[in-house]
């Protein structure tokens, strides 16, 4: 008979569509960005991050009235509870738009591929996690070919390469730190961190992008009266919120490392449709050799990962999920 623990952990079917939910929403918003902030050549970043932030506080907000889903009213403990996903959330979506527009695709997938090694060590820092040899021994493979594709890029753009690494850091330890806060005992749930967090960062995030010049260069762009352009834009802010939700939804299921895999597993697809079509990736048999090792490295990290993986101890809130995902 079923221990009544046990009948309260999420089903296997659960965790299985948080990640397929997660991959996909993070592989059409890296399209969906690419071209927005490098065919149309729009000049702001930022903005793009400020429109993803406003949906999804619209979409949570107007969820919460009708009672859809729940998160707790606005208390003077919730920054606390908080800190410091604001500060990395902001981090993390400023650093990934600057760096989709300034590296191949190609490139940006294997130098993403960073956010697995600091996932891992930010888990074991923070939340004591502990690792085989082998599952460390995939990660090296996958830093060595990130290391061999990298160091023959011939579209070398540092400033790409410095926001990127950036992206690696603020998305790992927003994984780990969103893991942390969806503990039942911080009492603020997915959806109560997915918007708190946009919420607080909304304002200082419009404040910068005012003050640096940002938002007069976005509201001065031409393309604004292309409804293609349009189309895209709105279409990458939804993306935005269901790329935060995935995240969050996975991570809540599963890990942040399991969700660093299913991006790694994501990464494969993205790399090798970036070499058909977008014309920017230069081709190199040292830069080929190391995105298959990396990819190769991947997938190899991402069957151990899968198939060592235990249960979560977590229990989960049958009353906080989506009516597709309970078990």
């Amino acid at each position: 008979m079923e221990e009544p623990d046990a009948a309260r952990l999420p089903s296997r079917l659960a965790r299985l569509l948080s990640a397929l939910f997660y991959g996909t929403c993070s592989f059409l918003i890296v399209l969906v960005n690419k071209a927005l902030l490098t065919t149309y050549g729009f000049p702001s970043p930022i903005v793009l991050g400020i429109g993803q932030m406003t949906t999804t506080i619209m979409i949570l907000y107007v969820s919460k009235l009708n009672k859809i889903i729940h998160f707790p009213d606005f208390d003077k403990k919730i920054p606390g509870k908080l800190f410091p996903l604001p500060l990395l959330y902001v981090g993390n979506h400023i650093s990934g738009l600057s760096s989709t527009s300034k590296l191949s695709l190609p490139m940006f997938t294997v130098l993403r591929k960073f956010t697995i090694p600091l996932t891992l060590l930010l888990e074991a820092i923070i939340l004591g996690k502990q690792y085989s040899l082998s599952i460390i021994l995939s990660v090296l493979a996958i830093v060595l070919g990130a290391f061999i594709a990298a160091g023959s890029d011939l579209t070398f753009n540092w400033e790409g390469y410095v926001f990127v690494f950036l992206n690696d850091i603020f998305t790992a330890a927003n994984g780990v730190y969103t893991k942390q806060k969806m503990d039942p005992k911080v009492e603020l749930g997915k959806y109560g961190v997915l918007f708190y967090n946009a919420c607080f960062m909304l304002i200082p995030t419009v404040i910068i992008s005012v003050s640096t010049g940002d938002f007069q260069q976005a509201t001065e762009f031409s393309h604004w009266k292309n409804v293609l352009f349009i189309v895209q834009f709105l279409l990458s802010c939804l993306l935005g919120f269901l790329l935060m939700y995935s995240t969050a939804l996975c991570s809540y299921y599963n890990s942040a490392l399991t969700t660093a895999v299913v991006g790694a597993i994501k990464n494969v697809s993205v790399a090798y449709i970036g070499m058909l079509v977008g014309g920017d990736y230069i081709f190199s048999l040292l830069n080929f050799i190391g995105l298959n090792i990396c990819m190769a490295g991947g997938l190899r990290y991402s069957f151990l990962t899968l198939s060592s993986q235990s249960k979560p101890k977590q229990p989960v809130d049958e009353e906080s999920l989506p009516l597709d995902l309970k078990s």
